[in-house]
């Protein structure tokens, strides 16, 4: 299988790869949204947090890419955040924390980035 790296798909189409991440950034937020309303060890939570972690490997192992055309950077701030998001998903799921509100808001804000 082939694999497209970010910078050859962002250079034949930004708008579209921006908007792929943001509607993944949407779903990882849905559903984390109901698992807060649910409760943070529900099945739900769970699922949520599975989600948003992949997501968050993928967006991660990207943002790692010297072939990755965004300034360093702000490379650099993405990971960190990312790396917090699998850290708090982590303390969520071993019952250290209790709330996803933190992952919520800040992966708002970074889908909000996006447009």
């Amino acid at each position: 299988m082939h694999q497209v790296s970010y910078a050859e798909v962002v250079a034949e189409s930004p708008n579209t790869e921006r908007e792929r991440e943001r509607r993944a950034l949407d779903r990882s937020i849905e559903l984390l949204e109901q698992a807060e309303a649910i409760g943070p060890q529900s099945k739900e939570a769970i699922e949520a947090l599975v989600f948003t972690g992949q997501l968050w490997l993928v967006l991660l192992e990207d943002l790692g890419s010297e072939e990755n055309s965004l300034p360093k950077e702000l490379r650099a701030d993405l990971i960190s955040i990312g790396i917090w998001i699998l850290r708090e998903s982590d303390e969520i799921r071993s019952g250290k924390s209790e709330s996803l509100q933190p992952i919520i808001d800040i992966s708002k804000t970074i889908r909000d980035g996006l447009k």
